[in-house]
């Protein structure tokens, strides 16, 4: 049976990737770094998972005869980003993705599990959280951040750090990414990824997902189905996702 549902965050929760590139660059200005990450260029940079690694990759190949002194400002560079991010999230107050409160709903009057597997660190993804459920209602029973797994995503760690918090075998769960490696690191935890596109992940094929679609819609407003699994009403529902699940055995 389906007993739980695991989550990315940054492009499957809500479109938070702009949000980082902005507090990136807002971290460069405060620390007086002629530094300036454009959409074209953060799109290049987001093939490193994790926001540290894009930032020391960043070092490496834009900076190399600086990078020793360019990578012990790092931790301070990153600190700044993080906080600039929170600021940028308390002024936008950015939504969540179509279709995903409702989902979200659906699991806990369902009583299924809910759990978090990203490669972002835990403070972005609990002010995401903030932004979007009652402190006294949090909707997650287990959150596996990017600092607490070995290996980032396409490594399967933080999907199996879920899974072993949850309790559940990946048999009895599904994952929800946008990300070419984001689908990898679950499929590789074994469990069955729908996928959503993201608007920097525009480009990725999203090969190894059951289903592929612009969201997960909302009644009166479907997704647009891009491959795999179609959803009645172009609309994910847990209804469907179970009848879904079933048809596994």
């Amino acid at each position: 049976m389906l007993r739980a549902l695991i989550f990315d965050v940054d492009g499957t929760l809500a479109e938070t990737e702009d949000l980082h590139r902005q507090a990136f660059n807002r971290a460069f200005a405060a620390l007086d770094l002629p530094w300036r990450w454009d959409p074209a260029l953060y799109a290049d940079l987001l093939t490193v998972m994790g926001g540290k690694e894009r930032l020391s990759h960043y070092i490496d190949t834009r900076h190399p005869g600086e990078a020793a002194s360019f990578h012990a400002r790092a931790p301070e560079i990153h600190a700044r980003k993080t906080i600039a991010y929170g600021d940028l999230m308390a002024e936008t107050g950015l939504p969540l993705r179509p279709g995903i409160a409702r989902l979200i709903a659906e699991a806990r009057a369902g009583g299924l599990r809910l759990a978090i597997a990203t490669t972002t660190s835990r403070p972005n993804v609990d002010r995401l959280l903030a932004a979007n459920f009652p402190a006294s209602d949090a909707p997650f029973a287990v959150i596996a951040a990017g600092d607490e797994a070995d290996r980032k995503k396409p490594a399967p760690d933080v999907f199996l750090l879920a899974l072993d918090r949850l309790g559940v075998p990946a048999s009895e769960a599904v994952a929800f990414e946008d990300s070419a490696p984001g689908i990898a690191s679950a499929r590789a935890a074994g469990l069955p990824v729908l996928a959503t596109r993201s608007r920097y992940t525009d480009s990725h094929r999203l090969d190894g997902a059951f289903s592929a679609l612009s969201d997960l819609g909302e009644p009166g407003h479907p997704h647009r189905h891009l491959a795999g699994l179609e959803w009645p009403d172009r609309v994910v529902t847990l209804a469907a996702l179970r009848n879904w699940h079933a048809g596994l055995r």
